[in-house]
């Protein structure tokens, strides 16, 4: 991976999400890699735990305390990277939440409405926000972090699933829409992943058998290098580096 590491350096990536598991990993092998990160989350003090590793590697790092729920901080904060830098080299859209699994006909208004602004709304909002800073930058990368639940039968899985399956469509007419721009877009499933969002879904299954963050972080890495050609395309973590599924 040392190639595809240093193709990085220089870069300026925004992960959402970035306090802990897959997010908070990406945005540690970004900044080993070069790039200097935006971070964003809801809890300040896991933000400041991940700066301080940052640091340790190397890197530099810009705190964003951010909920995706609060739709007018999004283009606040592109108004802020656009003063301050004039554009954004990557975006790792990573930011999500999973309500408690429920048959669709049981679901509270309130846990679908809370889910579908997280993880899809919320998501059109940040790439509305973001668009013009990614097309300013030589070469911008932008990933979309989506789920197996996005396909098949999922029972129990209803908003979460038709959130993601909604990103999945949405991050494909984005992307058709920048075919002839510098911009490449992708959609990415880590696959099982030890978390604590997958903790809370099985939380009987031993999360030492699955793949670490940092295990599946190396797949972030390679859709954000500037190398990279593939566009407008659903990966899967797991096959993208090879590992057992």
């Amino acid at each position: 991976m040392t190639n595809e590491l240093e193709n990085l350096a220089g870069m300026l990536v925004l992960v959402t999400g970035a306090s802990r598991g897959i997010g908070r990993a990406v945005a540690l092998a970004a900044a080993s890699a070069g790039a200097e990160l935006i971070i964003t989350g809801r809890t300040i003090g896991a933000l400041e735990e991940l700066d301080d590793e940052i640091k340790a590697v190397g890197g530099k790092a810009t705190i964003v305390e951010m909920d995706l729920k609060d739709t007018a901080a999004i283009p606040r904060l592109a108004a802020a990277i656009a003063g301050r830098w004039g554009h954004l080299d990557g975006l790792v859209a990573n930011a999500g939440m999973l309500p408690a699994l429920t048959p669709v006909a049981h679901l509270e208004p309130n846990v679908w409405d809370e889910c579908l602004a997280v993880n899809l709304c919320g998501q059109w909002h940040l790439i509305r926000a973001m668009d013009p800073l990614l097309r300013a930058a030589p070469a911008g990368r932008a990933i979309l972090v989506s789920s197996g639940a996005a396909v098949g039968s999922k029972p129990f899985w209803a908003p979460y699933a038709a959130a993601k399956a909604g990103l999945e469509a949405l991050g494909r007419s984005w992307a058709g829409e920048s075919e002839q721009t510098n911009l490449r877009i992708n959609i990415l499933n880590p696959g099982n992943t030890a978390t604590r969002m997958r903790a809370s879904a099985f939380p009987g299954e031993d999360q030492a058998t699955l793949p670490q963050p940092e295990d599946i972080a190396p797949a972030f890495i390679k859709l954000l290098s500037p190398t990279c050609k593939q566009h407008g395309t659903v990966f899967s973590a797991r096959e993208m580096l090879g590992l057992k599924v």
